[in-house]
C-alpha cells in the first residue's frame, strides 16, 4: 500500500493521460468515494475490451462505474483533470448500442480506445460544478459534476502518505483545490 505514496510513480500514472503539449501543474493521492463516468461514442464498433473505428459502425453510450472507496492519482494540467487508479482498474460497464443520443457530445472513435481508459482526462471547462467540504483530520471531500453528467465523490487526504514519498502533497492539494474552487456555485 506504501508503494502507491511516490510522487514519481504518480507522475508516470497521470503521466500517460496528459494531453499533448500540455504538463502535470498538480497531483496527489487522493480517495475515490464513488465514480460515474458517461462518455458517447461515434463510428466505432465494440469488442470485448474496446471501441474501434468503424465508418460504417453505430454510436455507443458507455456507463463506467465504481460505488467503493478506492485510491487514485488526481492531477491537474493546463486545461484538464487527470484522474487514474492507483491499483488496477476494476469497474462496472453499461453499454448502450441503441441509445438516444439527441443534443449528446459524441466523440468520433478515429483510433482504439480501450474501455479501461474512458475518463481518465476531462476538460476543465466540462466542468459544472464542484462542492467542497471540511472533511475528517484536515481532509476536503470534493464533488466534481462534469457538464454531460459524469461524476466524482472524493476524499482529498491533508497528508501525502507516510515515508515522504509525496513531498509536494501540500503545495499540490492546494494548487487542485484552488482550481476546482473556481467551478463551486
Amino acid at each position: 500500500m506504501s508503494e502507491i505514496f511516490d510522487e514519481t510513480k504518480m507522475q508516470c500514472a497521470l503521466g500517460g493521460y496528459v494531453p499533448d503539449g500540455e504538463t502535470l501543474l498538480a497531483g496527489i493521492h487522493a480517495i475515490s468515494k464513488e465514480t460515474n463516468i458517461t462518455f458517447v461514442f461515434g463510428n466505432c464498433a465494440r469488442t470485448e475490451s474496446k471501441l474501434v473505428p468503424d465508418e460504417n459502425g453505430g454510436t455507443v453510450a458507455v456507463n463506467k462505474k465504481k460505488y467503493s472507496t478506492y485510491d487514485i492519482y488526481l492531477g491537474i494540467t493546463q486545461t484538464s483533470l487527470v484522474i487514474t487508479d492507483c491499483e488496477g482498474d476494476s469497474y462496472y460497464y453499461q453499454f448502450d448500442d441503441e441509445a438516444d443520443v439527441n443534443g449528446t457530445d459524441i466523440q468520433e472513435v478515429v483510433s482504439d480506445i480501450f474501455f479501461d481508459d474512458i475518463g481518465k482526462c476531462f476538460p476543465l471547462a466540462d466542468i459544472q460544478n464542484c462542492e467542497m467540504k471540511k472533511g475528517w483530520m484536515g481532509s476536503v471531500k470534493c464533488s466534481v459534476t462534469m457538464k454531460n453528467g459524469s461524476y466524482f465523490k472524493l476524499l482529498l487526504p491533508k497528508l501525502g502518505g507516510l515515508g515522504g514519498g509525496m513531498p509536494h502533497h501540500t503545495e499540490y492539494r492546494e494548487a487542485i483545490i484552488t482550481c476546482l474552487g473556481g467551478f463551486t456555485k
